[in-house]
């Protein structure tokens, strides 16, 4: 097929195909077909890589800060989000197992584990 008998140019095919997308999301969104959920358990607040460092070995990571901090959380390592302190989560491995603060015995909970510690202390 030669230049003049083409009836769409490749620019107009690339418009309708990202006007085609963003109507479709729209349409969805407006219809409630996308959930958007504001329960924060069991969400991921980021994904972690452990680097094994040798002694003396040099290391490379990125001069930037991750924008999370971590807290102590009765006994067991919590990563909280410096733009929001409240979304927090217990880091567990790939075994759904909470990683300790310290190296002592693992602690014993007999309820879930809180945001607010401000509980725990009235039974005090």
């Amino acid at each position: 097929m030669s230049q003049t008998e083409a009836r769409f140019t490749i620019r107009s095919l690339i418009v309708t195909a990202v006007v085609t997308l963003l109507a479709t999301v729209l349409v969805l969104e407006i219809n409630g077909k996308i959930d958007h959920s504001d329960n924060k358990d069991h969400v991921p607040v980021g994904e972690f890589e452990a680097i094994h460092i040798e002694p003396g070995e040099a290391f490379r990571m990125s001069p930037k800060s991750s924008e999370l901090h971590a807290v102590c959380e009765q006994g067991f390592l919590a990563i909280a989000a410096d733009a929001d302190p409240s979304f927090r989560g217990i880091l567990v491995d790939y075994k759904n197992r909470g990683v300790r603060c310290s190296r002592g015995p693992a602690p014993v909970h007999d309820r879930p584990v809180s945001d607010n510690s401000s509980h725990d202390r009235k039974s005090d």
